[in-house]
């Protein structure tokens, strides 16, 4: 799409969900589903000349054959969040970070049990046609997602909670002598409601939820909305003042974690990612760089002097990464990331998965495949690690200039000393 293309759409500055699009009428195609906390800020960062560096080549492509946006706007960006998940699960859109056949990102699932739990589950252990557990004879009232970002599903879950009460715990309720600690657990996370909620109060609560994972929040305002005033007809006003606050809190509960925008596709786990730089092997030194939620943490950036080993020279890349990543293995005060993320192609990921594999470590490795420019052209393992393009790509582009940054600094310090 064309960057003037964007001043026809007249987005509001609010919460909500976007969707580009292909072609018109019957054959118009769902391209990519996100969501926003300020759909006009949001939708306006995919015209940014930095959009290679910071989002990757997947989405450059999406914006390049795009022809079209569309949007929903919602009253806050809880709601965003679970609307984003139930209209990827509608469209399956190519672009987005998973496919017809990932496993790897977080469901919403409510059990079927007699007192139902909701669970946040991977993709790869549920059984979808069953609706069940593939590794146990759990069995499924409801399956919601695929929700792209497993660290905002469970800020998401947390919240609903507060409004809907429900149990969570790694057992069925009333299992042997579980039993006792789930109940205290539940009596702490329903706060102002009562102590003592009945199985009736408990199944609507569980319904509640369901509704809103769905995405089909309007349905359940209208339902609540109904209850309420069938409850103050009936005079039982006490029940009528918690869907009251219920209704309310749909409407204005907020989250620093949700709210927070991104230069990535969604909030993620902790990535660290390495690259090195000399100048005919010399001065050479390497770094490494850490994202998390999707945010550089420039604290815990680290710099190395490449000393060099066992003859190689300092200007081969392989052993410089090696030695690299050895050392900061050797920090363990430090805490490990879910991904590295390395520069370069096969031979690079492969060269850090021995080092891993040597210490014993089983985190995986993903590469940032360059093109004869130097952007981003391909991401290698992002899918098995779980972390997204965008992420993958914004932590290698944090390491590619720290580490021109920390050559320049000891070129000059070199320079002043000689």
């Amino acid at each position: 799409m064309d960057k003037t293309a964007l001043a026809t759409f007249d987005l509001p500055d609010c919460p909500g969900v976007y969707l580009f699009t292909q072609g018109k009428g019957r054959s118009k195609k769902i391209l990519y589903i996100g969501k926003a906390t300020s759909l006009r800020d949001r939708v306006r960062s995919y015209f940014d000349s930095e959009l290679m560096a910071t989002r990757g080549p997947r989405i450059v492509d999406m914006v390049t054959i795009s022809d079209g946006i569309q949007y929903e706007t919602t009253p806050t960006v809880l709601e965003a969040l679970v609307r984003e998940a139930a209209l990827i699960r509608e469209y399956l859109p190519p672009a987005n970070a998973m496919g017809k056949d990932d496993k790897t990102f977080l469901y919403a699932v409510i059990t079927d049990e007699e007192i139902p739990r909701v669970l946040a589950i991977r993709g790869a252990e549920i059984d979808f046609k069953r609706s069940k557990a593939l590794l146990s004879d759990l069995t499924f009232k409801a399956i919601h997602g695929p929700f792209p970002s497993g660290y905002q599903l469970r800020v998401a879950l947390r919240l609903i909670r507060k409004i809907f009460p429900f149990f969570d715990t790694p057992r069925p309720v009333g299992e042997g002598s579980k039993h006792a600690r789930a109940k205290l657990e539940f009596n702490r996370q329903i706060g102002h409601y009562p102590k003592n909620m009945d199985a009736s109060s408990y199944m609507r609560s569980i319904r509640n939820v369901s509704l809103f994972l769905s995405g089909r929040v309007k349905t359940l305002r209208t339902t609540l909305t109904k209850e309420m005033n069938k409850f103050a007809k009936e005079e039982r006003f006490e029940e009528a003042a918690i869907l009251r606050k219920q209704l309310f809190a749909l409407d204005h509960v907020q989250d620093v974690s949700l709210i927070k925008e991104d230069r990535g596709d969604t909030a993620g786990p902790r990535i660290e990612a390495y690259d090195t730089a000399h100048l005919s092997g010399t001065n050479a030194v390497g770094v490494f760089t850490v994202v998390e939620n999707s945010m550089p943490i420039k604290k815990e950036y680290r710099t190395f002097n490449i000393k060099g080993s066992g003859g190689k020279s300092l200007n081969n890349d392989i052993a410089s990464l090696k030695e690299l990543l050895s050392r900061r293995l050797g920090h363990s005060e430090w805490p490990l990331p879910k991904a590295f993320v390395v520069d370069g192609g096969k031979t690079h990921k492969k060269a850090a998965e021995e080092v891993l594999k040597e210490v014993g470590i089983g985190i995986p490795v993903v590469a940032v495949v360059k093109d004869e420019k130097h952007r981003p052209r391909e991401v290698l393992g992002g899918l098995r690690a779980g972390i997204s393009d965008a992420d993958a790509v914004l932590a290698n582009s944090e390491a590619h200039r720290f580490s021109l940054s920390r050559h320049r600094r000891a070129r000059s310090k070199a320079l002043r000393q000689g």
